[in-house]
Order: C-alpha cells, then sequence, then structure tokens
C-alpha cells in the first residue's frame, strides 16, 4: 500500500484514466467490429471517428490510428470494386 499522499493520489488518478483508456479503446474496437461485420460507407465514417476520438484522448498513437484507417478503407474500397 502506497505511504505518501502523492503516491495514494497517483494510484487514484491512474485508476481513473486506466478506466476511461479501456472505455474509449472498447468503443473504438466496437466501431471496428461493426465496419467489418456491416461493411458500409457510414460503418466506416464511424468506425474512422471513433479512432480520431481515440487519438484526441491520448489513448492512440496517430500512426495506429491511420495505419487502421487506411486498412478498414482499402477494405471497403476493395469489396465495393468487386461487386
Amino acid at each position: 500500500m502506497a505511504n505518501t499522499k502523492s503516491a495514494i493520489k497517483r494510484i487514484k488518478t491512474s485508476a481513473k484514466r486506466n478506466l476511461r483508456n479501456r472505455m474509449v479503446k472498447s468503443s473504438v474496437r466496437t466501431a471496428v467490429r461493426k465496419f467489418n461485420d456491416l461493411t458500409t460507407v457510414e460503418s466506416l465514417r464511424t468506425a474512422i471517428s471513433a479512432l480520431d476520438k481515440a487519438v484526441s484522448k491520448g489513448v492512440l498513437h496517430q500512426n495506429t490510428a491511420s495505419r487502421k484507417k487506411s486498412r478498414l478503407t482499402l477494405r471497403l474500397n476493395k469489396l465495393t470494386a468487386t461487386q
């Protein structure tokens, strides 16, 4: 257990941040999963929006989000080109 006041505060704040980060990551995963199920333009927009929000909150790195967005867009373009 933490002994100092600052260590106790650190534990509390890191627990809050951990919870928030998990919620944001979960929403990103849900949006990407919905895109994979539907593969529509609207679901792609939702997934990209969720990724951008995660980046703005500092949960994901910009390059990671860009890579994921690129892969999702490529997948949609491949599927629409074959139809």
